[in-house]
């Protein structure tokens, strides 16, 4: 490996190592929490409502798990990386949005 001269620009970041390296690994976070919610409501007694937030969440991780793959189809695409990428990103969003109403359904509902 060759020393780069002093004041040569540094080399170009792939494209790839754009917003899709920070989607992917929050969004497996995020359906790590949509299971983690999904256990934790099992222990309170069950209702109506109770399904409908199950429902809900089991959604989202869905949500969840398509904005990685998008994410991660971004940073593998030799073409069209930058469309992936915004899916995954428009995609992740929807999924955050679903969790604030599941989230404000939760701290409604429960007594």
């Amino acid at each position: 490996m060759t020393p780069r001269p002093r004041g040569a620009a540094e080399p170009a970041a792939p494209e790839a190592a754009g917003l899709s390296a920070h989607i992917l690994p929050t969004s497996a976070t995020m359906i790590g929490v949509c299971m983690t919610v999904l256990s934790i409501g099992r222990v309170g007694a069950g209702a109506s409502w109770h399904m409908l937030i199950d429902k809900a969440l089991a959604v989202d991780a869905l949500i969840f798990l398509a904005s990685a793959f998008l994410s991660f189809a971004a940073m593998r695409a030799q073409v069209g990386g930058r469309r992936y990428e915004r899916g995954a990103d428009v995609v992740f969003l929807a999924g955050l949005g679903v969790l604030v109403v599941v989230a404000l359904s939760l701290a409604f509902t429960i007594r």
